[in-house]
């Protein structure tokens, strides 16, 4: 099955994880989370923010993640303050996370997601399809081998059936 994104960037260039260096982030729990530990599974990476009009997606990433983590899919929140939204600390925005939404999908420390410091995730993907966060709550879906295989922005649901079709795509 076929699907066509509107809005979406489609990478043409090597995977992620094929990368000289895995790919890690600093775990909001303590330690790092790698995307090396998620090769042959899909992986939705989303930046968020606590204190965004689209917080309230939050839900529907766990919802996302209770859905299909048992199929494989990882969806990993990425907390960023660049566009001044963000508690001032990753404990804060840790407790506002559970307490508000019940998440206990993957999460980051706080971490630039565009501009010159942005991670080396972002400025990979940045460089392999020219897509870079406009806002809070944009999404990277990444097939079992790290292709990027759409992007999509604040406004687009994450149990909409753009999101989940790609998925279900790659979990068949």
């Amino acid at each position: 099955m076929r699907y066509l994104f509107s809005a979406v960037a489609i990478c043409l260039a090597g995977p992620l994880f094929a990368a000289a260096q895995d790919i890690t982030f600093n775990s909001i729990d303590g330690g790092t989370l790698s995307l090396d530990d998620w090769k042959g599974q899909p992986v939705l990476v989303v930046n968020t923010a606590s204190m965004c009009g689209f917080t309230p997606q939050f839900a529907a990433l766990q919802e996302l993640y209770d859905t299909y983590r048992n199929q494989g899919l990882v969806v990993l929140a990425v907390p960023s303050d660049d566009f001044n939204q963000e508690l001032s600390s990753s404990a804060e925005v840790k407790d506002f996370c559970e307490l508000q939404y019940g998440i206990d999908l993957p999460m980051t420390d706080i971490t630039h997601v565009r501009g010159d410091r942005a991670h080396p995730f972002y400025r990979d993907v940045l460089a392999q399809t020219g897509f870079a966060p406009g806002w809070n709550f944009n999404k990277v879906l990444m097939d079992g081998q790290g292709q990027v295989i759409g992007t999509w922005g604040a406004p687009v649901q994450p149990m909409s059936d753009t999101i989940t079709g790609p998925i279900k795509a790659l979990l068949n």
